[in-house]
């Protein structure tokens, strides 16, 4: 009886083993076998504060497994402040705390926008997709809402303003220019007369006005809108800035 009894203590002692072999050693992230839906306090839980559950990371409502890197999204890294949460603004604006870590893109520019969205996009072609955050951009069954499609309406329209400003901006040759620690910075033609002009469009792009310098004949300069460097001759062909 002793002897038929052995086979069964061997059994007892694998089994022993193995639920030490459990308990002991470091539990890996378990990575999701479908997209599913997360809500807002789900999400935070897969923040990197605990080594058994994956790092997730929203974008636009997209919700995304950047485990992989953990050196950069985990507890210390340059980019823990995306993860556990939808931050689709910071990746634009730079601000990280407080109010900046928000979902909402409300006032940003067509361009801006896009910006965002080619973010996502880049998620997308890097890490792997693991489902939708219900809220701003997903309704409660994965559905996209109003407020998702116009972003990405208004990322089309920027895309189309930046191809139209590029095309605009082509007419006029654009000015060289150098910088070296001796002289500082300056820019020259070499054909033409180097002049400020407004951007083409760019209030509509950005919301705000800027310049560049671009190369004008000499009879061209009579144009109001040009402005000549200051401290430059009206026929210079290389300004100091």
């Amino acid at each position: 009886m002793l002897m038929a009894s052995y086979p069964f203590l061997g059994i007892a002692v694998s089994v022993a083993l193995i639920s030490l072999l459990v308990t002991f050693s470091p539990l890996k992230p378990q990575p999701f076998l479908r997209p599913r839906l997360f809500r807002v306090q789900e999400l935070a839980i897969y923040n990197g504060t605990d080594d058994s559950l994956p790092i997730l990371l929203g974008i636009l409502g997209s919700v995304f497994d950047v485990t992989k890197g953990k050196n950069h999204y985990g507890v210390g890294g340059g980019y823990n402040h995306f993860v556990g949460r939808d931050a689709s603004r910071a990746f634009i604006s730079g601000n990280f705390t407080g109010d900046g870590l928000t979902d909402s893109l409300r006032g940003l520019s067509s361009t801006e926008v896009k910006s965002v969205v080619e973010w996502r996009d880049f998620y997308f072609r890097t890490y792997i997709f693991v489902g939708k955050l219900v809220g701003r951009y997903y309704d409660s069954v994965g559905n996209p809402t109003k407020y998702l499609k116009g972003v990405e309406a208004k990322a089309a329209r920027g895309a189309q303003l930046m191809e139209k400003q590029k095309k605009e901006e082509a007419k006029l040759p654009s000015c060289n220019s150098r910088w070296s620690q001796e002289e500082g910075s300056e820019v020259w033609c070499n054909t033409g007369y180097p002049r400020l002009v407004q951007r083409p469009l760019e209030i509509a792009l950005t919301g705000k006005m800027s310049k560049r310098c671009a190369c004008f004949k000499e009879d061209e300069l009579g144009q109001p809108e040009l402005e000549v460097y200051e401290g430059c001759d009206y026929f210079a062909k290389v300004c100091g800035l």
